[in-house]
């Protein structure tokens, strides 16, 4: 299939032939939310504790006695049944939260994804991006000159004065192929790839 490829002042200016396993797949939506799912949970940390019946500190005496007082019986005052007592069944730091997506799933995901965006006009090409300098409003000129807002920019390689740049727009961000992600691709209104970085994605997903 055929992909526009835009200038520097976001006009379509031709276009580049790319692989139609990986820019022309039918969507999977229930593929895509597996994956996009599986990829925010496996960056969960286990950060949460909770206290269990052992650790809680309170006393283990009966508070009353069994019978007689015609109140519920109760058996120590860190109960779970009680406030401030333990939890039945308490989070604790190593608790673990991956998700197991198959290569081939994530393959067909990222590229379902990608399909989706080019059948949408999300998702454009050019020739080349950079900046002169490591400053966000060179960035930011560049953006807006194109007529882009909320942007994923995709590149083949790392390139510090865009990464720099970056940095401190909130609506923008700058990606390396290898590093690219289904939840940032879903996210951004707008996806832009350089010529080299989607014969990277053809070579990686194809």
């Amino acid at each position: 299939m055929e992909l526009k490829v835009i200038n520097e002042k976001g006009k379509p200016s031709s276009t580049v032939a790319a692989s139609d396993a990986l820019f022309g797949r039918e969507f999977n939506e229930s593929l895509v939310h597996q994956v996009v799912v599986a990829y925010q949970a496996n960056a969960r940390r286990g950060t949460r504790k909770q206290l269990a019946r052992g650790e809680v500190n309170h006393s283990h005496r009966k508070p009353w006695r069994q019978k007689g007082t015609g109140r519920a019986r109760a058996g120590f005052a860190g109960s779970p049944l009680w406030r401030g007592g333990a939890r039945i069944f308490p989070n604790s730091p190593d608790e673990n939260f991956s998700q197991k997506v198959n290569r081939k799933m994530y393959r067909a995901g990222m590229a379902s994804i990608l399909s989706q965006l080019a059948r949408e006009g999300r998702l454009s090409i050019v020739d080349n991006f950079k900046i002169d300098a490591p400053k966000t409003k060179l960035l930011a000129q560049k953006v807006k000159s194109m007529g882009l807002d909320q942007v994923l920019l995709i590149t083949d390689g790392v390139d510090e004065n865009l990464a720099l740049s970056s940095r401190n727009l909130p609506n923008v961000m700058v990606l390396v192929v290898h590093h690219a992600d289904p939840v940032s691709l879903v996210h951004f209104k707008n996806v832009l790839l350089t010529r080299q970085a989607v014969a990277k994605f053809e070579e990686m997903l194809g």
